[in-house]
């Protein structure tokens, strides 16, 4: 039976993203009564929409184990779901487990394999260093398991809260926060739902919010509706339900003759 936790301290190298104590200290900086009504009640409605536009949404990253899964939410950075299914496709049949990824990172050669392997991403020198320096720590000090609390996930190289809520919540089924992608940062601004653009600051908005058994379906719906129906150029509002809830989310779209 192996451990819940990794036995050491998970080491990152290289600069973090904000520590989890100024996301907490985040936490008490609520929003002010008045929005966080008018909010509440917008939500809701916008969400029961959303409901009836993609009652079966979900992640549309293909995977079959929790480091899978982790591999193609890092990749998925500034790259499309279909893009990065199509890299992981080969990927995961030429890797098979965690110790391949740590076998071919510990050579200049084995590296520059796999940052081919993954180039069509972008980004692909950095994500190959992060991927495969979490390979190495996970086999290392989590007994070669993806880590199961969002502590120690957010530790390993190239993990964000992004990341670890999307593997905390498909792998494991644990509810740690809400995704905030650019889909749903571009939502939360047309429906005036935070004061804020930085992603750690509207997910504090939206867990006020939202209820947290909607947390991680509310971002796939978010991101369906951003794929599939309201995209960032101009499109046919008067198509959109969403719209005709909160008219000013129109405003910088025209409707199409």
């Amino acid at each position: 039976m192996y451990p819940q936790k990794c036995k050491k301290k998970v080491r990152a190298p290289g600069r973090q993203g904000p520590s989890l104590t100024h996301f907490f200290l985040a936490l008490l900086l609520l929003m002010n009564p008045k929005k966080l009504k008018e909010r509440k009640a917008r939500i809701q409605k916008l969400d029961r929409a959303l409901k009836k536009l993609f009652p079966d949404a979900k992640i549309e990253l293909n995977y079959n184990t929790p480091w899978e899964l982790l591999i193609a939410v890092q990749l998925s950075a500034q790259c499309t779901d279909k893009m990065v299914n199509k890299i992981t496709e080969k990927l995961f049949k030429k890797y098979k487990t965690l110790n391949a990824y740590v076998c071919v990172g510990k050579t200049q050669k084995g590296i520059a394999v796999f940052e081919q392997d993954i180039k069509s991403s972008g980004f692909y020198r950095a994500k190959t260093k992060n991927i495969l320096a979490a390979a190495r720590i996970i086999k290392e000090e989590c007994f070669s398991r993806v880590p199961k609390t969002i502590e120690e996930l957010l530790k390993l190289p190239g993990v964000a809260r992004k990341t670890a809520t999307v593997v905390l919540a498909e792998a494991y089924g644990v509810v740690a926060g809400v995704t905030v992608d650019t889909h749903v940062i571009r939502f939360v601004q047309r429906f005036d739902l935070s004061d804020y653009t930085d992603p750690v600051r509207i997910e504090r908005d939206l867990m006020q919010l939202l209820p947290k058994k909607e947390w991680p379906h509310f971002t796939h719906r978010v991101i369906h509706y951003g794929r599939y129906l309201a995209p960032a150029r101009k499109y046919d509002t008067s198509r959109d339900p969403l719209v005709k809830i909160y008219p000013p989310a129109g405003k910088h779209f025209k409707a199409m003759p």
